[in-house]
């Protein structure tokens, strides 16, 4: 299974692509996409729609996985902007026939690191012990798509029947 994590802004998207098979995971790629606020906001999103199309194409994945929106009622505009951000990924998905999955942060850490209330750093160190990464990247952008990824290799395989 081909997994594609993303963990979606509007400045900074981070990706995360990995192949699991036979209980292994392997990190195909990783990276950003990286908007500026001089832009104007329907650039912006056309840059993210387009960068997260053509991966789509480039790599195939089986399953896209994004973090479950939280808004905080402290910070609206946010929610708003991110939820664009959202959409146009969840629009490139659909256009391609992509599945899309969901999971809150919490179970995302938890299925991770073991803790729903880890913290970023923990989330960061055990994504690099996980895919034998010989440095941290350089956004935790990646490491919260590549945490997205591997907890979706980690919740299918206990929810995929085994065959007799």
């Amino acid at each position: 299974m081909r997994i594609l994590g993303i963990d979606p802004a509007l400045t900074v998207t981070g990706y995360g692509i990995i192949d699991f098979k036979k209980n292994r995971l392997l990190l195909l790629e990783a990276g950003v996409v990286m908007t500026s606020a001089k832009q104007a906001l329907p650039q912006r999103l056309d840059k993210i729609y387009r960068f997260i199309s053509k991966l789509i194409l480039k790599i195939k994945p089986d399953v896209a996985v994004l973090e479950k929106l939280y808004a905080h009622y402290r910070h609206p505009t946010t929610a708003y902007l991110l939820g664009q951000a959202y959409g146009v990924i969840c629009l490139a998905c659909e256009k391609e026939n992509i599945p899309l999955v969901e999971y809150a942060a919490t179970r995302v850490k938890k299925a991770v690191v073991g803790s729903g209330s880890a913290s970023k750093y923990q989330i960061q160190r055990m994504v690099a012990s996980i895919l034998n990464l010989d440095r941290l990247p350089k956004y935790m952008d990646i490491t919260d798509a590549l945490a997205l990824a591997i907890a979706h290799s980690y919740i299918a395989k206990i929810q995929i029947p085994k065959a007799n």
